[in-house]
């Protein structure tokens, strides 16, 4: 068959969506390859996969992409930002770069596919969407074969960003707390946002640009009671809607977060298009293919779920709990040595070691847990932080033992007490596995 030899290059190939439509383009038949800025991420996500290591911010003109085209016979785009990380990545990646990406691939006559979002355009809220509606805009311009495709919310087997907050929150035990309960949601399935991608390659799909929606909206209250009965928890026996006011300082300590590296998605982008509403327009696409996206219900039907998603859906909301824990007791655990120095320091002069020696040990080691307590704060470092301490736990029961062996019999536990710090250390290193 032809159609099963056609080559196509999926920038963001490791993300949410773009590893599901990569395997299934494989599953169709396609020469799937990837692109994106981290091939060891791309080998742990989609192992065996071609991938070319590219990046977005540095692909910002037409010949820049020109080595990454050569074979290809269509491009899928699935990159995005939610939020500037660094000045100006969201209009270099949504717009600056897609645009000499489709000057690239008309004069090539490589088709496009671009995964938008709906309700992106001039005119939108957020800048989020007005860059991703500027980047479908020099797209139609350019003159490539061209199909946007605008998801509602994505709803998939793995969970990231939005999808993963629903699950989350539908961890929550006897209550479901929501913000913005009542605001209008459209979402998709993974599996119709992929036939939707193959549908466009095969050109079963016109030209144009396709908001992938369900027929009827839901609130968001409904989405979050839907997940939660997916999960097989218990219905929450009240509803605890949040306060509006409650909204901008989460959303801007959301955002300092993002400053740190931690991409939440309650940051201001994310929330102020909750409020807005995750809405478009079905008709054209159903018009087009014969039949909608299914609804809400059939979605979630036909995905697996059981204790592994129970588990990582409590997991995820523990984690910013051990995160913080974890970082006030390191940055305790060394104020409290540096303000108690003299104190501390008779453990070892009592067994024998100098002042000098004592005062120097206990300081140098409660600045390394400062360290570690502010490292934790940092997402690049976080993981590598975690086992930071539990290395050093394991250096401070070893040094005990050799020379204070009697503090594991002081009633009050100091040594004891080590062991569940370096267990949830350990943990929540797990936790913070990337995607």
């Amino acid at each position: 068959m032809a159609e099963s030899a056609k080559r196509v290059l999926v920038l963001g190939a490791y993300g949410f969506i773009g590893a599901e439509v990569v395997r299934a383009l494989q599953a169709a038949g396609y020469e799937a390859a990837g692109l994106g800025r981290s091939a060891a991420q791309a080998a742990r996500v989609l192992p065996g996969v071609p991938f070319v290591q590219g990046d977005l911010l540095q692909l910002l003109r037409p010949e820049d992409w020109a080595p990454l085209l050569q074979g290809a016979d269509a491009v899928v785009n699935c990159a995005g930002v939610l939020q500037d990380m660094a000045p100006g990545e969201l209009e270099a990646v949504h717009h600056t770069a897609i645009a000499a990406l489709g000057a690239a691939c008309a004069e090539r006559n490589i088709a496009v596919v671009q995964i938008s979002a709906a309700g992106a355009g001039p005119d939108a809220g957020t800048e989020f969407m007005r860059s991703k509606g500027r980047g479908d805009a020099a797209l139609r311009a350019a003159g490539a074969p061209l199909r946007i495709l605008k998801p509602g919310l994505v709803i998939g087997q793995n969970a990231f960003g939005g999808t993963g907050l629903l699950r989350m929150l539908a961890a929550v035990p006897l209550v479901q707390p929501v913000a913005l309960a009542d605001a209008p949601v459209q979402c998709i399935g993974m599996a119709d946002l992929a036939a939707a991608v193959a549908a466009a390659l095969q050109e079963n799909l016109p030209q144009g640009t396709y908001d992938l929606v369900e027929d009827q909206p839901h609130t968001l209250a409904e989405v979050l009671a839907e997940t939660r009965a997916w999960l097989g928890f218990a219905p929450a026996r009240r509803l605890l809607r949040l306060p509006d006011w409650l909204l901008p300082p989460v959303a801007r300590y959301a955002d300092a977060l993002g400053r740190l590296g931690w991409r939440s998605p309650l940051r201001t982008t994310a929330m102020a298009e909750i409020q807005s509403g995750v809405c478009g327009d079905p008709a054209p696409y159903r018009s087009a293919m014969g039949q909608g996206i299914a609804p809400l219900k059939a979605i979630y039907q036909p995905l697996p779920s059981g204790r592994a998603q129970r588990l990582d859906a409590r997991l995820a909301l523990l984690m910013p709990v051990a995160v913080a824990v974890l970082c006030l007791f390191w940055l305790a655990s060394g104020l409290i040595g540096l303000w108690q120095l003299e104190e501390a320091a008779t453990v070892l002069t009592d067994s024998g070691w100098g002042s000098l020696p004592a005062k120097a040990s206990v300081a140098f080691w409660s600045l390394a847990d400062i360290a570690l307590g502010l490292a934790i704060l940092w997402r690049p470092w976080a993981a590598r932080a975690c086992l930071g301490m539990a290395a050093v736990s394991l250096i401070y029961l070893a040094a005990a033992t050799a020379v204070t062996p009697h503090m594991w019999a002081d009633p009050l536990g100091p040594l004891v007490k080590v062991l569940p710090g370096l267990l949830l250390a350990l943990i929540t290193h797990q936790l913070l596995q990337e995607r």
